[in-house]
């Protein structure tokens, strides 16, 4: 059987738009199929240098605008419009809905409460107790390996060493600050460095793999439920009771029910979140700002949790323990993307606790939306009103 031909690169200069032309005729010979949409772009292919390989064209996805949000967080305050890029009808018209209720009722309270980007190396040893040992000794040594990631790189700081011993194996999770960066990438190079440091000076020479797989790298998991993995960030906000009857249709005593009966279902299914929905909110968002669109896989993960208040208003909080978004470096510089973030005022260094504060008040304008149509019997509805291309 013959080989099938090479995609044709340039190894010298291959984020050109002639080289994309070049590909584009060759999957057109190749597969039969003409890329005139994808080849109509007006993105510069030389600024995509470090984000893709083998560049073609676009995905042109439709971005829709959501809000006014009002935000009383932390970081980000005032009335914010948010960019998402969805093909699924209704969900910009719900995110908005739901906005509107947590504008209504005076906005929403949000706070980043920690930070903490993660490689997991896993140290090889003869038995248990060399293994414990060494755990002892990277507690000793705790402050000279900082010294070693500052010396290696510029944005991470290292502030912990998380260790699992299983076997005659030490399992760690060495945790960075990484400022607005995701810091995947960075958290990788500053842990390599430190392990061959480790490996020089300690006296067994320890074996060592770089990732022993529970820094969960684009996966879910418990751990980082607990744990956290990019930020940990709460929004909240009060919903008044006569708001939720009026412009929501519902009772907050059978909202307050409802949440516990979610809750006892998410429980059933195993699922990695309480609430109604967070994976639209921040896959739409991710994909307009240029986030790692694999990311939502851990970002999405988190605890919805409500009160009954004594005056009959409920108090309703999202905890997202994972969330993992940037404002600098990765795809948040190209030029659609920055323009997303910078309708939120978002882009650049000092912004990435203020995007994460409106990723955590977008995601609880969506439960609350999509929370109270259910109660109200309005979901299908509306999907069939404004969900379905005719």
């Amino acid at each position: 059987m013959a080989k099938p031909d090479r995609i044709p690169r340039d190894k010298h200069n291959d984020h050109t738009r002639e080289m994309a032309s070049q590909r584009a005729a060759f999957i057109a010979a190749m597969a039969g199929t003409k890329l005139d949409a994808v080849s109509s772009y007006t993105i510069d292919p030389a600024l995509t240098n470090g984000n893709i390989e083998n560049f073609i064209g676009t995905a042109q996805i439709p971005i829709g605008i959501a809000g006014p949000l009002k935000m009383a967080g932390e970081h980000a305050q005032g009335d914010f419009y948010i960019p998402m890029a969805t093909t699924e009808g209704t969900l910009v018209a719900s995110y908005s809905r739901g906005m509107r209720i947590i504008s209504e009722c005076g906005g929403a309270t949000t706070t980043v409460v920690k930070h903490s980007m993660q490689r997991a190396p896993v140290f090889l040893f003869d038995n248990a107790l060399e293994a414990r040992e060494f755990g002892k000794w990277l507690d000793d040594n705790l402050d000279s390996i900082r010294g070693v990631v500052r010396a290696s790189t510029d944005v991470p700081r290292l502030t912990e060493i998380e260790q699992y011993i299983v076997g005659n194996m030490m399992y760690t999770r060495f945790c960075y600050t990484t400022g607005d960066a995701a810091g995947q990438n960075m958290s990788g190079k500053a842990t390599l460095y430190s392990c061959e440091w480790i490996r020089a000076n300690h006296p067994s020479k320890p074996r060592y793999i770089l990732s022993g797989n529970i820094d969960t790298d684009k996966k879910h998991s418990a751990m980082n439920m607990i744990q956290t993995r990019g930020k940990r960030v709460i929004a909240e906000f009060v919903l008044k009771r006569e708001v939720a009857r009026d412009l929501l249709r519902i009772d907050t005593e059978w909202l307050y029910r409802y949440r516990q009966i979610a809750s006892v279902g998410t429980h059933l299914a195993g699922g990695a979140y309480s609430g109604a929905h967070s994976a639209n909110g921040i896959a739409a968002m991710f994909i307009a700002t240029g986030q790692d669109a694999a990311n939502v896989a851990e970002s999405h993960a988190g605890l919805n949790y409500g009160e009954l208040l004594d005056n009959g208003d409920f108090y309703w909080s999202v905890t997202l323990p994972a969330l993992i978004c940037a404002t600098y470096g990765g795809g948040t510089g190209l030029q659609t993307q920055r323009e997303c973030l910078e309708i939120m005022d978002c882009y650049g260094t000092g912004k990435a606790d203020k995007l994460a504060e409106i990723i955590a008040a977008v995601v609880l304008a969506g439960d609350v939306s999509l929370s109270s149509a259910i109660l109200a019997h309005e979901w299908v509805s509306s999907h069939e009103k404004m969900g379905r291309n005719r």
